[in-house]
This record gives structure tokens, sequence and C-alpha cells, in this order.
């Protein structure tokens, strides 16, 4: 087995699936790349047996077609630190390939391709097409709400929904609940709900671009499978009931705040500061024509700043983690965002101004 291609041929798909080369496995396989040659085409697989990533490139094929299994990170090292436009030329040879490209010679332990795990052959039952932006809009606005490693193990992940036109995703910590839609005309979808893990929603960030490009998605009753012209991704979802969120929306907001992002952002940002390390909150004073955001720590120090609002209610006042409130003001892409609130005891619902597109629930703090 022998074959050819220049240095750029192989990076592409070999960055395209390192993402879900499993780092710390005590299966040694799942720290290699399958190869898969056929005429003159090579075909590389990664997995960790929860995510499975597919590339493929052209290449000049000099010997059989066959498989075999590559260290990944050290030929990615290898790759990486060639010269552009070098000529890699492959051959096994036994239990071990021979990467040889100009005068350097690099000899790499195989192991049997035979031993590589292969994700079953599976067919969606749900299938639509969408744009890789819509898509990437759709998974950035939500994902940091997700929760990491909790024991409700089907909150370290989000919930993917179809139903109708409308494609939603929904993450909470148990703190705090992001919700964001997208709505497609041309789509007539099954009423849906699935789990992407908390670790194939960050490959799926990673591998996506915000551009108007086509991509295909796959929805089965154990995966989820994107597929693109230059990569195939799927994941294992998460076997779990998402709660009902809609049960937990505030219905009670009786007082809208409507202020500019970006004023509010900066001001947080710096009373975060001075706020308790650990706990992060920070106070929050709405009075008829200021807010005052007040911060402070076990040291004694405090952090105040006022900005000006038009607040025409009562006066109120609330505690939040100051970091829930900066990851949704991060994640709003409208210049004026909207504050929903009724009293100190209860979650505020922040949304832009004007799309309605992601909705954002934070729960109060009692400091």
């Amino acid at each position: 087995m022998k074959f050819s291609l220049n240095r750029e041929s192989l990076l592409k798909p070999l960055l395209l699936v390192s993402g879900a080369v499993e780092r710390k496995s005590t299966l040694p396989i799942l720290s290699n790349i399958l190869f898969e040659i056929s005429d003159q085409s090579l075909t590389l697989t990664a997995t960790d047996l929860e995510l499975e990533m597919v590339a493929g490139t052209q290449i000049e094929n000099e010997g059989d077609s066959g498989k075999l299994t590559v260290p990944a990170k050290k030929l990615l090292d290898i790759c990486k630190s060639l010269p552009e436009d070098s000529r890699l030329t492959f051959e096994a040879q036994g239990e071990t390939v021979i990467i040889s490209t100009g005068r350097s010679r690099y000899s790499l332990s195989t192991l049997p391709a035979t031993d590589f795990p292969n994700i079953e052959e599976w067919k969606g039952d749900v299938e639509f097409r969408i744009m890789k932006s819509e898509l990437l809009r759709l998974i950035e606005s939500t994902h940091f709400s997700m929760a990491n490693q909790d024991v409700r193990y089907y909150l370290n992940g989000m919930s993917i929904e179809t139903e109708g036109s409308e494609i939603r995703s929904v993450a909470t910590d148990g703190h705090r609940l992001a919700i964001c839609k997208i709505a497609n005309e041309s789509l007539a979808l099954p009423a849906r709900q699935v789990i992407v893990p908390r670790k194939g929603i960050l490959e799926i960030i990673r591998l996506l671009d915000p551009v108007d490009e086509e991509i295909q998605v796959f929805l089965g009753s154990n995966h989820v499978r994107i597929i693109d012209n230059e990569y195939s991704f799927t994941s294992k979802l998460v076997d779990g009931r998402f709660p009902d969120y809609r049960r937990v929306l505030p219905r009670n907001g009786d007082k809208v705040l409507e202020t500019n992002k970006d004023l509010l952002r900066q001001v947080l940002s710096r009373a975060s500061i001075l706020s308790n390390e650990k706990f992060k909150g920070v106070r929050l004073n709405f009075a008829a024509n200021e807010l005052k955001i007040t911060a402070n720590n076990p040291e004694q120090e405090q952090a105040e700043e006022v900005i000006e609002i038009s607040f025409p209610y009562e006066d109120l006042e609330i505690g939040f983690n100051v970091s829930y409130v900066l990851d949704v003001l991060n994640a709003i892409k409208e210049q004026e965002v909207k504050f929903t609130l009724a009293d100190a005891n209860s979650s505020v619902v922040i949304e832009g101004r004007e799309s309605g597109e992601a909705l954002y629930v934070v729960m109060p703090m009692r400091l």
C-alpha cells in the first residue's frame, strides 16, 4: 500500500477530523486516525466513540487499496511543521508506515485497522437542509447556557427541536435558560426533540463557518449527523428527557427596561471586577431615572456604577450572577436590549428589543 499527495491536500481533512480524536483514551486505537484508500481517494476517520468525523481528499495511488491507522497527533504535528508545497509519500510496511518527503523520512507505528471502531450504519428519520450561518447562529446563541459535568446528565448538552417550519435550540444549567429559534417557510418538519451532548455542540461550532452555504442535518433515534461537501460529522445523542422549559418561562413580568447593550455590558464588566470571585454577585437597583449597579467582595472592596434609564415603575432591587448576564449580552446581536422584570425573587427575561429570535431567562441571586 503506497500513495502520495501534497501537504495542503492532507492538512485540511486532518485538521477537520482531529477534533474527534480522543486525547486521554484508555483505548490506544482511539488516538489514531483511520486511513481508507480506494482508487484515487483517501478517506480519514476519527472517533472517540461518541463523535465521529469523516473527511476525504484525492491522492495518487501507487499501490493497492486498503486501510491503516496512523497516530493522529504525531501525524498532525509533522504535517504542520513541514514546508508548504511539500509532497508526502506514505508506504505501509508491516506494523509501521513510512512517510517520506524530500530528504525527510518518518516511521510511525500503526495499529490494526480491523480494531478501529465504526459507528453503525443508521438512517436519520428527520432530515433538513439549513444554511451554515443559520445553524451556527442557532447554536452560538444558546450554547453558553449548557451545564458542564452536571449530575443531571441531560443538561450537559443542547436540545435541538424541530416543528413545522421552525428549528429551536434550548440550553439550561438550572440557573439560566437560553432559547433561540429560526423559521424557514420552505421546511415542513415533524415535531422532534433530541439532546446533542456538550462535546458534540462545541465541535459543530468549530466546524461551521458563518457563510450562506447549505448543509444537511439528519436526526436519528440515537445519533445526529451533519453532512457537508468536505466532511461528515456524527454524534451520539444524550439518552434522557430534557426538562419542559416552557413551564419555567416567567409570565408575570410587568416592568420593562430598554437600554443600550454595549453601555450596560461595559458597566457590568467593570463592576464585576470587585465582585466575589466565587459567586460573582452584583446588585441592580432600578429607580425612575437611574440604574445603580453595585458589587462587593470579602475584602470589603466595593464598585458602584450608575447609568441613566427610563423606569416608570416602583423602585426595584435585584441581584444576579454577573457572568450569566454578561454571557447573554455577548450573545445578543442587537444594539438595544429589553429586560422584563417582576420582583426581586422572580427571574428576568432578556432579549433583543426588535427580533425576538432569541430569549434568555436568568434566575436572581440572594445577596
